[in-house]
């Protein structure tokens, strides 16, 4: 019976830490929004590690996945429980962080395909942490399922792949897009709530850095951000909890009006994303103004959306000779939209028909 519960177990977190890291190895980028959440000051205040979100999040997916399929092949077994016992009680100590002290409101330990509460979290942690401790008081029973020379081949094999996707999802877009703006989504509909339904009430703060010191403002506030202020961060305040549709952020602003209802009747609409001009790719904008031409040429109608300020945005166009209208949109949505920093969105109608990111411009389908 013993051996039965420690082989279940073993069975049991091997597969979830495979598929938890997987979905998240499937957007590395999503994840370190995630870590750059937890590192912010409304949360455990260390900015200085929010550079490093990235590479952490790469990092810690990998780790994740290798130490699952180390799990289940038996490789140095006493290296794989305690550094699984090590992971989980550093999970679930954050997860109890942000559930009891409402901190942060998704996880992010399945990316955007699932979406746990913070409580939901910390049980599925303490369910883990059971699991593995069952495998740490019982670790003579794990054995290697294959000789030596095939267990270190699975692990390398294993690390190889995963460094591989990493790569990958980097330098185009992640292989599954789970994302509330995946491809064939209406934007419109998107933003829908049902008939009957409890809606929420919330007020979006936008917090800017203002001669060095964080500044709080309001939706109708933004038009009356002094010049230079950098974005730092949005957060959600609820006055009233409700339903919350999928879409429920996304604006295409421009001196103080909101034009995604007409914006969102294009019959052909191209959009280039950027939720900070100041970060994106020097190589990508670079390309713009060709596909601007190219696709007006067409019938285009195309717009760029970013959340950076007007000084920016003047720069920007000269810098890159771009020749398009900039429209407001918080930061938080566009990293959602698209985690390419620049990248392009054809829009139908108000719905989605193609994603590319800025390596990928040539697959673009005008």
């Amino acid at each position: 019976m013993k051996n039965f519960i420690t082989q279940f177990s073993r069975i049991f977190v091997g597969v979830l830490f495979i598929i938890s890291g997987l979905i998240k190895l499937n957007d590395p980028v999503g994840f370190s929004y995630k870590l750059a959440e937890y590192f912010s000051e409304p949360v455990f205040n260390m900015p200085f590690l929010t550079p490093l979100a990235l590479g952490l999040a790469i990092f810690l997916v990998i780790f994740e996945v290798v130490l699952g399929v180390m799990l289940l092949v038996g490789y140095k077994t006493k290296t794989t429980i305690w550094s699984l016992l090590l992971l989980i009680i550093f999970f679930t100590f954050l997860t109890f962080y942000s559930a009891y002290f409402d901190v942060v409101k998704d996880c992010g330990c399945f990316g955007d395909a699932l979406h746990l509460t913070p409580w939901e979290s910390f049980t599925k942690d303490v369910v883990l942490l059971f699991f593995i401790l069952i495998l740490f008081f019982n670790q003579k029973l794990i054995k290697p399922l294959f000789a030596t020379p095939k267990t270190n081949f699975a692990v390398y094999l294993s690390v190889v792949l995963c460094a591989f996707m990493a790569v990958w999802v980097l330098n185009h877009n992640p292989i599954k897009d789970f994302r509330p703006y995946k491809v064939g989504t209406n934007i419109e509909k998107g933003m829908e709530i049902p008939e009957g339904v409890p809606k929420s009430v919330v007020e979006m703060i936008f917090i800017y850095k203002v001669n060095g010191v964080d500044k709080e403002f309001t939706e109708k506030d933004l038009m009356n951000i002094p010049e230079g202020a950098i974005f730092v961060d949005r957060k959600d305040k609820v006055i009233t909890e409700g339903y919350v549709p999928p879409i429920h952020d996304f604006t295409m602003t421009k001196e103080g009006s909101d034009y995604k209802e007409e914006l969102l009747k294009e019959p052909k609409l191209l959009v280039f994303v950027t939720y900070d001009l100041a970060l994106s790719n020097p190589d990508g904008m670079k390309n713009l103004e060709k596909l601007n031409v190219e696709a007006k040429s067409k019938g285009y109608k195309v717009i760029a959306m970013t959340a950076s300020s007007d000084e920016i945005i003047a720069k920007t166009k000269k810098q890159y000779g771009l020749n398009v209208d900039f429209y407001f949109c918080d930061a938080i949505a566009l990293k959602t939209i698209e985690r390419s920093n620049p990248s392009i969105v054809v829009i139908q109608n108000g719905t989605i028909i193609q994603k590319v990111h800025y390596n990928d411009i040539e697959k673009l389908i005008l």
